[in-house]
């Protein structure tokens, strides 16, 4: 795609309370802004100074690009400023973890209960053999001995790799050798929708050819009067019985890995994106504090799962290293029925929300009856993750769940990223369809192949100029393929997303470079024509493609889902096209619609096209190990 394109802009715009801004911790962006321009050290230099060292830096940053040191020679670990650091102050006795699980039971972990818990679990591992280095797989379910196990790993040095406790044999398998595992710990059961998932099998499963695992720590939780078997495998409850809560935190180099983390990739094999102690660490904890703006008496319920790096940067390390309260539910939206993360935020007084535009379209389908049930005004600030928030899902969101009254930070970066790039800082204008600008600490700009800024309305390519510390360092084992995060535009990290500016800088971005479809000519981004669907009242969720055509080089085709009530017809397929052609023109207009009872997304809720692509063209699909059952 060499060529750039053209972007209809909307110019609605919504002002938030001013109140929200007179206590930001960011109260000012364009001062904030222009400051770390004008000595990037010094602004992550500050930042950093607010966490606990062992040891301080030489030198703040190094970059021999594409390679950088942050924070270099300092000695830290981050379980210390998780937990150890709490637990000296008045945090002591704060909820750090409240839990409810599928069939509605809760739990609630102080900052005291979970540092020991996590002491004594660190112990045990290393009890069995496991320290610094060693890598460690978790495949469990969003339960707290989950979070305690990967704080446990942290905290002695050993390097784990979470993996969703939704995916199969072959991905786990795949992840396990990727990274020689050392030690799985799972559990012999998940609960989802009130069935169970028996994780113990699948695991037992990859387990069979993965030479490099010496330890299995298995969580029993259905009660089960089933012993370890073999000499391998260690029961969670008895390690953690027979070890005392006295583990101190390991001295870790600022460069030392933290956690292998793998994300699908197009060529059929996950990349292992490394991230490593110190700079991870400044970035989770400065995002979680400025752009989610947290109050030592709020509530934060960011719904992804650990296994996802959403989970990791904004359910445990961010959050825990900023000493606020973490919600996490086993439970899925709308289980036992559509009410069931309404009533949640009710019930636990929930302040800040964090979910995915996938759920918030899930939500809009079953309408505002369910949300109208129940007292969500303890919300505070509402997110969104994992794929740009259009228009209309945010209108949604922001009246019908927010009331008008509660900032939108739409949230742009990724597993590679480790934390929030771009979004509207709290006190900012919001623009619905636009993420907002890059966030203090961070150099974004949108430009052609050839690395030249595009002016504003004109679409291309999502580019990072400048390495910020929670970047990933590499991938597992292959190195180049890290190196083409660089190269492909040099001088730039590309994200691989196409984004259009506004001429105040606010950034949309319009998806996946590679869901940019050429047809007659014209490049048309699946995400404008998504949205337009989408924006009909009978579409509930839209996906779309390209496939060869004779005549244009290549036809788009529409699949899309519809909201209770409506019936797929041939008069409605004509009114959804024409629909498109009076928001984007003809150019723009399906050339297919394909009416379908649910779209194929992967675990974390993104819709993968190229699973429809592969189907309807009847080629392989590449790797869809993250692909939902």
């Amino acid at each position: 795609m060499n060529e750039t394109f053209d972007v209809k802009l909307s110019e609605k715009h919504y002002l938030p309370d001013p109140r929200f801004r007179e206590t930001a911790w960011t109260p000012d962006y364009t001062a904030a802004y222009q400051a770390f321009l004008a000595d990037p050290e010094a602004f992550w230099d500050e930042i950093a100074r607010e966490l606990v060292w062992f040891e301080p830096w030489d030198r703040v940053r190094e970059w021999n690009a594409p390679y950088a040191r942050w924070f270099v020679n300092a000695r830290l670990n981050i379980t210390y400023n998780c937990l150890d650091r709490h637990v000296t102050s008045e945090r002591r006795d704060k909820p750090a973890l409240i839990w409810r699980g599928d069939g509605g039971e809760e739990r609630t972990l102080t900052y005291q209960e979970l540092f020991e818990d996590v002491s004594r679990f660190a112990r045990g591992l290393v009890s069995l053999g496991i320290g610094k280095g060693d890598r460690v797989c978790i495949y469990m379910p969003l339960v707290p001995e989950q979070i305690i196990a990967m704080l446990a790993c942290a905290r002695i040095g050993a390097v784990h790799s979470v993996v969703f406790g939704g995916f199969g044999a072959g991905a786990l398998r795949t992840r396990l050798n990727d990274a020689s595992v050392k030690a799985v710990i799972t559990a012999d059961v998940g609960y989802r929708r009130g069935k169970t998932i028996p994780l113990k099998e699948i695991a037992d499963e990859a387990l069979a050819d993965a030479p490099s695992v010496e330890v299995v720590i298995v969580l029993n939780r259905s009660g089960s009067a089933a012993k370890p078997g073999g000499d391998r495998e260690v029961d969670f409850a008895d390690l953690m019985e027979r070890s005392a809560p006295d583990c101190p935190a390991a001295s870790m180099d600022a460069e030392d890995p933290l956690f292998i983390l793998y994300t699908s990739g197009s060529t059929g094999t996950p990349k292992g994106i490394v991230h490593t102690c110190g700079g991870y660490m400044v970035g989770t904890y400065y995002t979680t504090r400025h752009v989610f703006d947290v109050k030592d008496d709020d509530i934060l319920w960011c719904t992804a799962d650990p296994g996802w790096i959403t989970g990791h940067s904004y359910v445990v390390y961010g959050p825990l290293a900023a000493g606020v309260t973490v919600a996490i539910t086993e439970g899925t939206p709308d289980y036992p029925d559509p009410g069931a993360f309404w009533k949640m935020i009710q019930d636990l007084k929930v302040t800040i929300f964090y979910t995915a535009p996938t759920a918030i379209r899930m939500f809009m389908k079953h309408g505002e009856a369910w949300p109208e049930k129940y007292d969500l005004t303890s919300l505070r600030i509402l997110g969104s993750v994992g794929e740009p928030l259009n228009p209309e899902a945010f209108e949604w969101y922001y009246q019908v769940i927010g009331k008008s009254r509660c900032p939108i930070v739409d949230t742009w970066w990724q597993t590679e990223t480790g934390m929030h790039m771009i979004t509207t800082m709290i006190g900012e204008p919001m623009l619905p369809g636009f993420a907002g600008k890059p966030i203090p600490g961070v150099v974004a700009d949108v430009v052609d192949r050839e690395g030249r800024p595009v002016p504003p309305g004109t679409g291309g390519f999502l580019v990072i100029k400048e390495p910020w510390p929670s970047m990933m360092r590499t991938v597992h084992g292959n190195d180049e393929r890290y190196c083409t995060y660089w190269n492909t535009i040099p001088g730039y990290y590309t994200a691989g997303d196409l984004a259009v500016k506004d001429e105040n800088g606010y950034i949309m971005v319009l998806g996946r470079a590679d869901d940019l479809i050429v047809v007659a000519g014209h490049n048309i981004g699946t995400a404008e024509v998504e949205s337009a669907l989408v924006s009909h009242d009978a579409v509930a969720e839209a996906a779309v493609i390209g496939k060869p055509d004779p005549l244009k080089g290549n036809a788009i085709k529409a699949f899309v889902t519809l909201r209770t009530g409506y019936t797929a017809s041939d008069d409605l397929t004509a009114a959804l096209l024409k629909h498109v052609r009076d928001q984007l023109g003809p150019v723009a207009v399906p050339s297919e619609l394909e009416y379908a009872d649910r779209l194929p997304k992967t675990r974390s809720g993104k819709i993968m096209r190229r699973v429809l692509k592969a189907k309807e063209l009847g080629i392989d699909p590449g790797d869809i190990s993250t692909l939902e059952e």
